[in-house]
């Protein structure tokens, strides 16, 4: 019997994805029960190409629209944040999008009593897409029981629904009620990285 090698080519790359794009349709088409069998083929599939498993049907159907507006926003890992009103110059300038200008504006015009006064001065220096990547780590923890909408749009990766979740379980007693409130939306890993911008006061 003669056997054939099969070749590793970019092809084969190709033809997998093709293969992961027809069991999604699939399990979409047939409900949640072929979906979660589906997930199961499809990183199985994509273990013997070689790649990560993909993003699964029923992560999709069960992940809440426009709760993160961004994949920064999803990021499990954390760093400890900077208090705007504390952070020396070195500390500012080393964050990525920071310019020397806007930490010499920021630290000129402390103390900020809130977010949206950090925001007012940063706006003036630094675009709004640049801004969201500073905040990731240079923020002033928001009273969840007095922020306003526009500040808690300002923590990185919450969006109108989220900021919606926010205020809907005020008055928050506890850092606790919290995390059992918005883990009903997202898991322990977004919850753990939300909490940095938070407080209860």
């Amino acid at each position: 019997m003669t056997r054939t090698r099969i070749a590793s080519s970019p092809s084969l790359t190709a033809r997998a994805a093709a293969a992961l794009l027809v069991v999604f349709v699939v399990a979409c088409q047939s409900g949640s029960s072929d979906a979660a069998q589906a997930d199961s083929a499809a990183t199985s599939a994509a273990s013997a190409a070689g790649t990560s498993a993909p993003t699964t049907a029923v992560q999709l159907e069960n992940r809440p629209a426009g709760m993160v507006d961004s994949a920064a926003g999803m990021a499990a890992t954390s760093v400890a944040l900077l208090d705007p009103n504390t952070a020396t110059r070195v500390e500012l300038v080393a964050v990525p999008g920071m310019t020397a200008a806007a930490a010499d504006a920021l630290i000129a015009g402390r103390p900020h009593q809130t977010m949206l006064a950090v925001d007012q001065v940063l706006a003036k220096h630094l675009g709004a897409e640049v801004r969201k990547t500073v905040y990731a780590r240079v923020f002033k923890p928001l009273d969840l029981n007095t922020a306003t909408g526009p500040e808690i749009l300002l923590v990185p990766g919450v969006g109108a629904r989220m900021r919606h979740e926010f205020e809907e379980y005020r008055p928050y007693k506890s850092i606790e009620q919290f995390r059992r409130e918005i883990g009903k939306y997202v898991d322990k890993a977004e919850v753990a990285r939300l909490e940095q911008y938070v407080a209860v006061k």
